[in-house]
């Protein structure tokens, strides 16, 4: 049986069977390397903390920052990255890339995706999307549109790795340019090798809780069923079924392609998904950086109230105030 010790931790007494603080750390659910650590009257360097013994009777304070106001931050993760929005945006179909890198700024991304495509060989000097939004800043999410098979698609994702490095990257593998609906076939064997190659593939895909299940199992990072068609802003038109994905998933699930407007983005994750992506929507806005705006809040907004937890549905009327004593 592991023996435990009584410390004080925070104000608090508290047993713990840890032998290192950074141990003490994990046991709180908590990153040893995003904590700062007060032993007995003494900050311990956040680089000893692995050696750092716990003994009975210490007295220690573990802070950590947050925000300003009375709510943490709501970060997300995808394969150990962490960000702080949950809307990824597009960089296609904007009139310029001004006006692209302001709508992004407007959004609050951390994120955005970018089609590989070659170089004009022509005017090699033509403005270039990373002059205007910077890839220390953000990051870039290299993609596979436009490609009908996974070949296509994995040849891309090389490229794009041996071009910037990346190996976080979406994969999206079309069957047909009408629909623009994922042929599943092709896309999950290129899941199954970019996985093997040492990419970390999110992945567009259709709105079906087995085909999400195949593509976590084959090295999915992300699972990004589409609410509609690509560029339809027909809105999310199964919440059934986007439902059942995040409920059966371990990795994170984003809405990929359908959203029109602020309220499908918040319906989005209304339901419990980790985030949004979308390029239409915004790009083919009358005002595009307003409706970044728009996009943003609806996104903070669909999230808390996931988090609050919606009132119960009911057949009837239920009258807010009581009856009782009427005059």
């Amino acid at each position: 049986m592991t023996e435990t010790k009584a410390i004080t931790l925070n104000g608090e007494t508290r047993r713990t069977s840890a032998s290192s603080i950074a141990d003490l750390v994990r046991e709180l659910e908590l990153d040893p390397q995003k904590v700062a650590v007060e032993r007995n009257g003494e900050i311990v360097p956040r680089s000893t903390l692995e050696d750092a013994t716990l003994s009975a009777d210490d007295t220690l304070e573990i802070v950590h920052f947050v925000g300003g106001g009375d709510r943490q931050d709501d970060t997300w993760e995808v394969a150990g990255r962490t960000f702080k929005s949950r809307l990824i945006v597009g960089t296609g179909k904007y009139k310029d890339f001004e006006q692209n890198a302001a709508a992004v700024e407007a959004s609050g991304a951390d994120i955005v995706t970018v089609a590989v495509r070659r170089v004009n060989v022509s005017d090699p000097k033509a403005p270039m999307l990373t002059d205007f939004i910077d890839p220390k800043k953000i990051t870039y999410l290299p993609n596979t549109a436009g490609c009908f098979t996974g070949e296509e698609a994995v040849r891309t994702l090389r490229l794009a790795r041996e071009a910037g490095g990346w190996d976080l990257v979406k994969l999206e593998v079309l069957g047909e340019a009408r629909t623009l609906y994922p042929d599943m076939r092709e896309t999950l064997k290129a899941t199954e090798v970019l996985a093997k190659e040492g990419f970390l593939p999110m992945v567009y895909c259709v709105d079906d809780p087995i085909a999400a299940k195949q593509l976590e199992d084959a090295g999915a990072v992300a699972i990004m069923p589409l609410g509609a068609p690509i560029g339809s802003g027909l809105g999310i038109q199964n919440q059934v079924t986007i439902r059942l994905i995040v409920e059966g998933a371990n990795v994170p699930v984003l809405v990929d392609a359908g959203v029109g407007t602020a309220s499908d983005a918040a319906v989005g994750m209304e339901l419990g998904c980790d985030g949004i992506l979308m390029n239409t929507a915004i790009a083919e806005a009358k005002d595009p950086i307003r409706m970044a705006r728009a996009m943003k809040l609806a996104v903070e907004s669909g999230r808390e109230a996931y988090l609050a937890g919606r009132m119960g549905r009911r057949k009837y009327a239920d009258p807010s105030s009581p009856l009782a004593g009427l005059i």
